[in-house]
């Protein structure tokens, strides 16, 4: 059983809750966010990505970067556009976006659920990518980007939320960056929350579906602070990490497609006669394609496309990674065929998420790339079924949209 509990959040006051909230540090370059930031000195990129303040020159990884970070996030306070609740709560944040919403309750994980696996993952990070949210949680004293986590529905749970919302007033309802609407209802009720809070416990396992580094940076903080303090006793704020806790059933995964560069040495002609021990090939229905059923490809292999439906013998649905979709074209194309053996470095492959759609492949393959794929979306089932396995997804594997805005809840670690 995963705890989950209230916590202070620092967060805007609301008339600011718009001009500090940001998209998270990790889908965008500097540039990018300092183009962002650019005319908003309350815009929370000043905090996760510091170095938009600082010469072009500076290393990302400078001291000055994090000390930078530190310093804004200060501020955001001392000018009175932060703030901290008096009292601990849970926070209903609603996110919608093209007609469709997902309601998740904000609240703090245990770094001890994850190290136990009571916090399930399902993809492998990196060293040099959780060496540097560990500085910067560690030098914040804060986590300043939330988790994004799912659990298995609670019906009462559902009830509670509904009627929360029903009969209180949001804190902060606005549109962000992709007509994206954020509201937030902020439940300060002591029953109320100690019943949500043994709810969760019963409702099993939680899952992390986006943010697997910012996760293991902000476990590996608090590891770090216990090794400081060890007499600690469990209850310190660094024991826990900011999260957002979404019901599975309110969540949708996007496509996660491929481009590659060349065919790696291949014609045209014997690449599709390789494919063709594979996958029955025929014209694509459509122009562009995407597939409408699991173990289905789109393909664009220069100006046409085809649709790949996987011959049986390639499906193995005994093994919860290998029948992936995402693993088929791994384990069967891309490295056999192209030669792309690790996906997570090789540049001759890049990853396109649903959310910028099929034109984008287009795109990409009548400039710097000859081939693409579109894939049919990874399931929630199919998320829970291998993290619940201890295995690994293939890279790659899954795009959620939209994203959790950073900035609307900062978790103070002491």
């Amino acid at each position: 059983m995963a705890v989950f509990h209230p916590f202070k959040a620092i967060r805007p006051i609301p008339e600011h809750a718009a001009d500090v909230a940001a998209l998270p540090y990790d889908v965008m370059s500097s540039a990018e966010a300092r183009e962002m930031a650019q005319g908003n000195p309350y815009s929370f990129l000043h905090v996760d990505k510091a170095e938009i303040d600082l010469d072009e020159s500076v290393d990302l990884y400078a001291d000055e970067v994090y000390a930078k970070a530190k310093e804004n996030l200060e501020k955001l306070e001392t000018d009175g556009i932060c703030k901290q609740d008096p009292t601990a709560c849970f926070y209903i944040y609603r996110q919608t976006m093209n007609g469709r919403s997902q309601t998740g309750v904000v609240g703090c994980a245990s770094i001890d659920d994850y190290i136990n696996n009571e916090i399930k993952k399902h993809e492998l990070t990196r060293a040099d990518k959780e060496a540097d949210r560990i500085r910067h949680v560690d030098t914040c004293n804060a986590n300043t980007g939330p988790i994004f986590l799912c659990y298995r529905s609670n019906e009462r749970l559902n009830e509670i939320i509904s009627a929360w919302k029903q009969s209180h007033t949001p804190v902060y309802d606005f549109i962000s960056t992709g007509n994206v609407g954020n509201t937030v209802w902020v439940v300060d009720d002591a029953a109320v929350i100690a019943e949500m809070s043994a709810l969760f416990e019963k409702s099993g396992s939680f899952y992390i579906a986006d943010g697997h580094h910012r996760c293991a940076s902000a476990v590996n903080v608090g590891k770090k602070r216990r090794e400081a303090k060890p007499d600690y006793d469990g209850t310190e704020e660094f024991n826990f990490f900011l999260a957002v806790l979404f019901p599975q059933q309110d969540l949708e995964i996007m496509d996660y497609n491929r481009v590659i560069a060349d065919l790696n040495g291949y014609t045209e002609a014997q690449f599709m006669e390789k494919l063709g021990e594979v996958f029955e090939i025929e014209d694509a229905p459509a122009s562009p394609y995407k597939p409408e059923q699991k173990h289905s490809f789109g393909m664009l292999l220069g100006d046409k496309w085809y649709k790949l439906v996987t011959k049986p013998a390639y499906i193995d649905e005994s093994d919860p990674v290998k029948q992936l979709d995402v693993s088929i074209l791994q384990d069967y194309v891309i490295a056999p065929i192209l030669g792309i053996d690790d996906p997570r470095r090789d540049k001759r492959i890049d990853f396109i998420g649903g959310i910028r759609g099929l034109g984008e492949l287009e795109k990409r393959v009548h400039s710097d790339m000859c081939l693409a794929f579109s894939m049919y979306p990874t399931t929630m089932d199919d998320l829970f079924d291998i993290a619940d396995s201890g295995a690994i997804m293939p890279p790659k594997s899954t795009w959620f949209e939209p994203k959790l805005l950073s900035g609307l809840f900062i978790h103070r670690l002491s």
